[in-house]
């Protein structure tokens, strides 16, 4: 699964296997979530500190990770996301 970024121990990752609705992975030491893309925890578990960065995180970059998601659509390279900051 290609990782689109990385921030506070944080690791963001997406792909695309022919399933909606558009989401990305949160891995966080062991814990392992889904968020959609706005904001929601639609699977999985993580601390709340983390989920609130996560949130964050995809407010900020919404556009981009929707510009992600329809590349993976069509089988093409994704491009990495800035942390957040």
């Amino acid at each position: 699964m290609p990782v689109i970024s990385m921030f506070y121990g944080i690791i963001v990752s997406m792909f695309y296997k022919e399933h909606n609705p558009p989401h990305i992975h949160v891995q966080y030491s062991e814990y392992n979530s889904i968020f959609d893309f706005e904001g929601n925890l639609t699977d999985g578990d993580i601390p709340i500190n983390q989920r609130k960065l996560v949130e964050a995180w995809i407010v900020l970059h919404k556009e981009e990770l929707e510009a992600n998601w329809k590349l993976a659509q069509e089988k093409q390279g994704m491009f990495r996301i800035d942390p957040l900051k």
